[in-house]
């Protein structure tokens, strides 16, 4: 639990359609895609673990050779770096990769929004909040795990779950919260929505803070009819599984992707409550299975969850179509498996345990196929695919560190 945050001067709006970066060396030109100074709402999607592999994997699968992915349909892209400064590692986790976007400053692993002295600072979705502007996050994963955390709450580890959910009720206040990670809501004495198992059990600490939550006078859902029927106004929390909304294991070992519901329909949900506020709003979506499946070197459950990915970016993409003030951007915190795309080749090295290949995997619209082999059962450096569309999305052509989304984030808001 941290004292009142530090609140770093706030970005001045920009005046012009032009942003000069810190040193004037390079200027960003508007765009023809309605690419002004603000943006009156920001949908950015998070592909946890993904790098360029797994996206030209799943345009092959899903799209093939002369297909795009929706979410490679944005009409800017860019790069960027994911690395961390932590006293150990020269790779990132998720903590820290999704700090460097919501405070502008690159920390250690398992930091959420504090800098490596564990001083806390003002995060984006405070930023958003703070302008008026309605907040909510989307997730696959635990609602309070690293990434979306790191939006909404200052943590010196990501560990402290139950803490996060607290402050989500008491401190920064999204008004949408849907995703898994049930547990931490609970104390251990209240088996919740769903039944205890498979070393999963509520864990909480800090009291029933889905009680709370009703108290504070959010709508509390755990299941997809509950969550289709809940009205589009007022604040809407809902948790559809223990922890993640997955199982993640290794292919034939229990492995299971089939969230209760669909993170396109919750990206969808969300939309429908925050698009209400005059002023705006700022949503965060993940799809967290893309690297817990690489984690296992998982290559049919990480393709499944791209997919599902890409329909989420579908549906931002859509609502920002209809609502062209509105910034998307899609990108990764990190690599995750140390991914390639290969031929279907005999002579190749097959390998085994975290060298292996999985595949073949069929090539849309073609005979041909294709492998894809792992390197590693951890995350890497490898810079991670941006694409954007909307005010301020043109700011993402080039490479740029991942403090960077933080620079764009916070003019664009």
């Amino acid at each position: 639990m941290f004292p009142s945050r530090v609140r770093p001067k706030t970005f001045a709006a920009l005046t012009t359609a032009a942003a000069l970066v810190a040193g004037g060396a390079v200027t960003y030109a508007a765009r023809a895609d309605n690419d002004g100074p603000r943006a009156r709402s920001v949908i950015f999607i998070n592909g946890d673990g993904m790098g360029p592999a797994q996206r030209e994997a799943a345009r092959l699968t899903y799209k093939g050779f002369d297909g795009r992915l929706t979410m490679d349909s944005l009409p800017v892209s860019g790069q960027l770096t994911t690395s961390p400064d932590d006293p150990v590692s020269a790779i990132t986790d998720s903590a820290a990769g999704a700090t460097a976007w919501t405070i502008g400053k690159r920390t250690y692993n398992g930091a959420i929004s504090v800098d490596v002295h564990k001083k806390p600072w003002r995060t984006l979705g405070e930023q958003a909040k703070d302008d008026g502007k309605s907040t909510g996050l989307v997730t696959t994963a635990q609602v309070t795990d690293a990434s979306p955390a790191a939006w909404f709450a200052n943590e010196a580890s990501r560990k402290d779950e139950d803490d996060i959910a607290r402050q989500y009720l008491e401190v920064s206040k999204p008004d949408v919260i849907l995703g898994g990670g049930e547990d931490w809501w609970l104390p251990s004495s209240n088996p919740g929505a769903f039944p205890d198992g498979d070393g999963e059990r509520s864990k909480g600490t800090k009291g029933n803070l889905i009680a709370q939550a009703r108290r504070d006078g959010y709508r509390y859902v755990s299941s997809a009819a509950d969550l289709r029927a809940a009205p589009d106004d007022g604040k809407l929390l809902g948790l559809f599984a223990n922890e993640e909304m997955f199982q993640q294991r290794e292919e034939g070992k229990g492995d299971v992707y089939d969230p209760v519901v669909p993170l396109a329909d919750m990206t969808s949900k969300a939309l429908d409550v925050l698009q209400n506020d005059k002023d705006g709003f700022f949503l965060f979506v993940e799809e967290e299975a893309i690297d817990e499946f690489s984690h296992h070197n998982n290559a049919t459950r990480m393709l499944q969850a791209m997919g599902e990915l890409d329909k989420a970016v579908a549906v931002a993409k859509a609502y920002a179509a209809k609502h062209p003030d509105t910034l998307v951007v899609v990108t990764g915190d990190h690599e995750c498996g140390g991914l390639t795309v290969e031929d279907n080749s005999k002579t190749d090295e097959s390998g085994s345990g975290v060298s292996r290949e999985d595949g073949p995997f069929p090539i849309a619209h073609s005979p041909r196929r294709f492998s894809l082999d792992w390197t590693t059962t951890g995350h890497t450096g490898v810079d991670v695919p941006v694409t954007a569309t909307g005010p301020l999305s043109s700011m993402f052509t080039g490479k740029h560190p991942n403090t960077h989304v933080h620079e764009v984030l916070a003019k664009a808001l």
